[in-house]
């Protein structure tokens, strides 16, 4: 045996292990769905399967990034959740006023600076709805805050095209990487195969 290929043949064990590693954390961060908006939230299913409570993102999930407007669809969508009987609750990484302020808009509560995908966050917000991991939607727009941090907790994930293209530049370099894993994702069937070219035909600023 050479000494080429005894060390490819030492290698071959670590390669093996970086790559399930890597397909563990695929899993963390894959949603359970994968929808174009909050409107494509199919409400009644989910409360027939039994779920209670979502938390949901602000920022690209609810309006625009650092908008202040709520559209008028979005308001009705949550006040038709609280009608079929879910709690609502904001779960954002934004500034303590401003979340305020859009939670007053849906009439619902809001945990800001949540640093997510800290579990923290989701476990407050839980223990505001009252309801458990059993039973709790995660929405938002982001694999690596919204998705992992609802996975991470065991929660079910459904990830939404972001609302626009304008973020902070730190997304903007994380969605680099979401698009890489989103394809790879789309060729093991993970997520839905048109989900995920709708997503990537996106175009980011």
């Amino acid at each position: 045996m050479t000494p080429d290929s005894n060390g490819a043949r030492h290698r071959a064990p670590r390669i093996q292990l970086v790559w399930e590693e890597v397909q563990f954390m695929m899993g963390w961060l894959c949603p359970n769905e994968c929808l174009s908006s909050l409107l494509d939230v199919d409400l009644a299913s989910l409360r027939t399967r039994g779920y209670q409570g979502i938390i949901l993102d602000i920022d690209n999930t609810v309006l625009p990034w650092a908008g202040e407007q709520v559209d008028d669809a979005v308001i009705a969508w949550v006040s038709e959740a609280k009608a079929k009987g879910f709690r609502v609750c904001l779960t954002s990484n934004a500034l303590q006023e401003r979340a305020d302020r859009i939670a007053a808009i849906l009439d619902i509560p809001a945990i800001a600076g949540a640093i997510k995908p800290r579990k923290k966050p989701f476990r407050q917000a839980m223990e505001l709805l009252g309801t458990t991991v059993e039973n709790t939607v995660v929405i938002g727009d982001q694999l690596f805050t919204d998705v992992l941090g609802g996975n991470r907790m065991g929660l079910y994930t459904i990830l939404l095209d972001p609302l626009a293209t304008k973020e902070l530049a730190a997304t903007r370099l994380i969605r680099r990487l979401e698009r890489r894993i989103i394809r790879h994702m789309s060729r093991k069937g993970m997520i839905n195969e048109s989900a995920a070219q709708r997503r990537l035909s996106g175009r980011r600023q």
